[in-house]
């Protein structure tokens, strides 16, 4: 019968002997992707794009964790776009998604994300646009907003550190095209909640209501880390660019091809499609089950407690009729 540290030492044989992954440094030298560099970017711009997406790399280490090809694709297309991945920028990011089969994750996906501002460079970068502005409006700034002529009235906090501190109450955008055609747009933050409870698989809204007032325990708070939960409004400014471009306003080729590819899993040879199973996100810790189980949660508490506030489903109902 062998020993318990005899078992252990085996184990560490075996792991020893597991092969090493390379680095994602190291995926870069390959002379195939080499080529595809240099034919497709070149030079120094060769040189800027590796540094920059080994970066991205090295600030989020989920990403390591993907499929290579995967990081490599996402980063290719941001850069047909002339967007940058740095975080700090906030034009594009690669999120790290589980891809499942069968209930099993077969590997780790790398997936282009589009941030607001990327939307914004895009816009200005078309040339059609005289004016374009989103905006996120703090309590006690908005007077009125009249849907019909699409004029709203504000009265704009004026201290920065003051406005950055208040509570968010509703979301602005507006465009207005060189030929002087303009559209705007308002939604009430509670809007956009219902908005993103019903279309984001990793978001729950009373689950964020719970997380915004300090009742989510400490050892739960990975669950929430999805940008949602994270940057509410920096995902709801976006939401705002995505609903009024893609209803009202002229898109050129590039914001066609940023629209169409924006979250889709990017295969190797540069086409995409949209993978059911890839429903979590790596550096988020999401699963779609944690939503259902956070449902059934608030569920229970509200039959438990009738007091507790909850959200008019009826009306979201209509919202989304609307939107």
């Amino acid at each position: 019968m062998a020993s318990a540290s005899g078992g252990n030492q085996a184990l560490k044989n075996q792991v020893a002997t597991q092969p090493k992954r390379q680095t994602f440094s190291a995926y870069l030298t390959q002379d195939a992707i080499k080529n595809r560099i240099n034919s497709m970017i070149g030079g120094k711009d060769g040189q800027r794009f590796i540094t920059s997406i080994v970066s991205a790399v090295s600030v989020n280490p989920a990403l390591s964790e993907c499929d290579y090809s995967t990081i490599f694709s996402a980063a290719m297309l941001g850069e047909s776009l002339k967007l940058s991945p740095s975080p700090q920028l906030g034009q594009y990011y690669m999120v790290p998604f589980k891809e499942r089969k069968n209930g099993q994750v077969v590997r780790i996906v790398a997936t282009f994300v589009l941030g607001y501002k990327g939307y914004i460079q895009l816009a200005i970068r078309s040339g059609y646009y005289k004016k374009i502005n989103v905006l996120a409006i703090k309590e006690g700034e908005l007077k009125g907003f009249d849907p019909l002529n699409e004029e709203i009235e504000v009265n704009l906090i004026e201290d920065e550190e003051e406005r950055e501190r208040a509570r968010t109450v509703g979301y602005y955008v507006m465009f207005e095209y060189h030929n002087g055609f303009k559209k705007a747009m308002y939604w009430s933050h509670k809007k956009m909640m219902l908005h993103a409870d019903k279309y984001s698989p990793a978001f729950n809204a009373a689950s964020y209501e719970k997380l915004q007032a300090g009742k989510i325990p400490k050892g739960d708070l990975w669950k929430y880390s999805s940008f949602w939960y994270k940057d509410f409004d920096g995902m709801a400014l976006k939401t705002m660019l995505r609903q009024i471009i893609s209803k009202w306003g002229i898109m050129s080729i590039e914001m066609q091809q940023a629209f169409e590819r924006d979250e889709p899993l990017l295969n190797e040879d540069g086409s995409f499609e949209y993978v059911e199973d890839a429903d979590d996100a790596v550096n988020e810790f999401i699963d779609v089950e944690t939503k259902e189980v956070d449902e059934q949660e608030n569920q229970a508490e509200e039959q438990s407690n009738p007091a507790t506030d909850g959200l008019d489903f009826e009306q979201a109902m209509n919202d989304q009729a609307g939107a």
